[in-house]
């Protein structure tokens, strides 16, 4: 059953994992929480303050700037014993936004629990910990606020008037803020973390992605320098073959030194074999960044065609329509997006892949299919999303025992061929129109408008200009 996708075949699957919940707590420097705990500090000492002058309540002033002092000796201990670069583990995390929680709690319980407006300020310890926390932690937080609220719906200190009268909103009001707080507490844990899941798995993604376009990119310049060096050293090689040769024909009579010059023609034939196998690549000139299509898909399939699968590639079709075959911008987004999109295909296949051609004046497009058991249907939508193959246990797929799919790779896919302007459509022989009498399973198509990987004509038409010479030597 085709479902996974993976980055490349030669990647350690330990560098394309995202990263678990407990190193990004990680991320989090101890100097943005104290900066946030002064914000709440200065809120809560000026409501305390200011309440019994402005509105005539009575409040336990004492008991309320304790629990502001305990906060303040906490963040300046805090700021004088820890470095101001230093970022907290996942347990100190947890520990200080726990203490905010309790801190705040105490402090509604010393003015008049759910009777208070203020109760609303408890869904951010719960916040911040979702976006921020493992599970564990998050759901620790989520009922010890719930235990709060609920706390607090029965026991406080109530809140009285210069006269006495106690200020109190009626029980019904007070079972549905009840309510209110337990329902969001829960709905902000859950969609925070949702969100922020989302965040972090689609940052994850990009940043293999770009990974792996660097990886692509750097080959590529490599083996244009690569060539580029063994062009160059053709000549003086020669040279140093031709001197050597002759010195083996007037070394004659000297046995020793023939040997020596003999020695030296060996040689330097090696160092010719070892450069033309190391020019095959070409030469990274203006020429090499436009490619017949055939040669970029041919580029592109080249490492899947030993695995005991055939990959047929056709063109014909095309050929006759719409007259000669376009030369494409040799992209390395193109290559390597075709490239996972092909070795998917061969993963799944029974026995064929055939990678399809077509264009017209407008458009270029490839179709990739197999014979194999084609995409669930409840997942066509889903494809493309990063990681979402993620499993819980460690169960491996038994179609394909050398991988542990997880999207990635079809995401990588996706984003450097959209990069390149093309769009990706996915779906299955069953629903697909095709010309070939064995059963169709999976089918991709890449569709690109003409003009933008066009290396002729179009907006990224490459201009190769004049031949330039190499020096003499």
């Amino acid at each position: 059953m085709q479902v996974t996708f993976e980055w490349s075949s030669k990647m350690p699957q330990s560098t394309i994992r995202p990263l678990g919940e407990r190193k990004r707590a990680n991320w989090i420097r101890l100097r943005t929480m104290i900066l946030l705990r002064w914000f709440a500090i200065g809120g809560q000492f000026v409501a305390v303050t200011a309440t019994p002058f402005l509105f005539g309540i009575q409040l336990e002033l004492g008991w309320c700037y304790f629990a502001i002092g305990v906060s303040v000796i906490g963040n300046l201990i805090a700021s004088f014993v820890f470095p101001e670069n230093k970022r907290m583990s996942e347990r100190q995390n947890l520990a200080m936004v726990m203490f905010d929680l309790i801190q705040l709690s105490f402090l509604l319980f010393l003015t008049g629990g759910l009777n208070n407006p203020f109760t609303l300020l408890l869904l951010g310890p719960v916040t911040i910990s979702a976006t921020a926390l493992s599970i564990r932690s998050t759901l620790l937080l989520c009922v010890m606020a719930i235990l709060s609220v609920t706390f607090m719906a029965f026991f406080n200190i109530p809140l009285r008037t210069q006269t006495g009268e106690v200020l109190k909103i009626p029980e019904l009001f007070i079972f549905g803020h009840w309510i209110a707080l337990i329902i969001a507490v829960v709905f902000t844990s859950a969609y925070s973390r949702r969100v922020t899941s989302e965040i972090h798995l689609m940052s994850d993604a990009l940043a293999a992605t770009q990974m792996a376009l660097a990886r692509e990119q750097k080959l590529t310049d490599l083996g244009g320098v690569v060539a580029a060096a063994a062009h160059e050293l053709g000549t003086p090689l020669a040279t140093i073959k031709l001197a050597s040769a002759e010195l083996v024909h007037e070394l004659g009579d000297q046995p020793d030194l023939r040997e020596d010059a003999e020695l030296i023609v060996q040689q330097t034939d090696r160092c010719r074999d070892i450069l033309r196998d190391m020019g095959r690549a070409g030469k990274d000139d203006l020429q090499m960044r436009q490619a017949p299509l055939i040669t970029v898909i041919e580029n592109a399939a080249e490492p899947h065609r030993g695995r005991g699968k055939d990959v047929i590639i056709n063109l014909n079709e095309a050929v006759d329509m719409h007259g000669a075959q376009p030369a494409i911008l040799r992209m390395p987004e193109i290559i390597h997006g075709l490239r996972n999109l092909i070795q998917n295909a061969v993963d799944f296949a029974e026995n064929t892949v055939w990678i399809e051609t077509r264009w017209t004046d407008e458009t270029i497009t490839v179709r990739i299919l197999d014979d194999g058991g084609g995409f669930p249907p409840q997942l066509l939508g889903r494809l493309g999303d990063p990681f979402m193959g993620r499993r819980r246990t460690r169960q491996r797929d038994t179609s394909r025992p050398e991988y542990e799919g997880m999207g990635l790779g079809l995401f990588i896919a996706k984003t450097l061929l959209e990069r390149s302007g093309a769009t990706i459509r996915f779906a299955n022989g069953a629903d697909e129109a095709s010309q070939h009498s064995q059963q169709v399973g999976a089918v991709i198509e890449v569709r690109w408008p003409r003009s933008k990987i066009d290396a002729k004509t179009g907006e990224n038409a490459v201009s190769i200009g004049r031949n330039t010479r190499f020096a003499e030597v």
